[in-house]
């Protein structure tokens, strides 16, 4: 009878993708810097953002009768229109921010694409803060007195639906996703694993 030695077969040898794949770029101190950048300059355009919601919503009006303050009109639609004004502002400023820093750097990276999500959040509340500010009064017993009774006045600006906050960083990110799919070339294909034949 005739005894074989169990052979123990070698260590696999490494993929050919191990050896010659092309290096992955690394994040750099530029990079950061850069993302630093988009984050306070898309975030510094908030205050623009402010203005014209300030200037650009409908207004909603009040009147006093010497008591208390109404509704001039219960059935205006102007403080939906005010959320939608928000909204497309936001909307439109958000795929500005997208497509400059897109612009400005091709390449995209990690840092560019947080430094956009992160000023496009801060853009957005301080334009809604700022408009808020820029509005007419929120002191409605001080605006009532200095109108005067039955003299209708500006209520103060308002942003009911906060989820339109969301409007900027989401449609930012959203296009500069999809410019980068579009207009980026594609880093070079993995070496394929050669076959049994090979």
């Amino acid at each position: 009878m005739r005894v074989t030695e169990a052979v123990t077969p070698p260590p696999p040898s490494p993929l050919p993708f191990d050896q010659d794949a092309p290096p992955r770029e690394k994040t750099t101190p530029g990079d950061v810097r850069d993302g630093a950048a988009v984050a306070l300059v898309v975030a510094v355009a908030g205050v623009l953002l402010g203005v014209l919601w300030a200037w650009l919503a409908p207004k909603v009006q009040y009147v006093s009768n010497g008591e208390a303050v109404f509704l001039r009109n219960s059935e205006n639609e102007a403080r939906i229109g005010a959320d939608g004004t928000f909204l497309l502002l936001a909307a439109a400023f958000g795929l500005l921010s997208a497509v400059a820093v897109f612009l400005w750097r091709r390449r995209g990276g990690v840092p560019l694409v947080i430094g956009l999500g992160v000023g496009s959040v801060f853009a957005a509340l301080v334009g809604w803060r700022l408009g808020l500010w820029l509005g007419p009064s929120s002191d409605l017993p001080a605006a009532a007195a200095k109108a005067g009774k039955g003299v209708p006045f500006d209520a103060p600006l308002q942003l009911l639906a906060h989820g339109a906050l969301l409007a900027w960083p989401l449609v930012a990110l959203a296009a500069h996703l999809a410019l980068t799919a579009v207009f980026t070339t594609p880093p070079p294909a993995w070496p394929s694993e050669p076959g049994p034949d090979a």
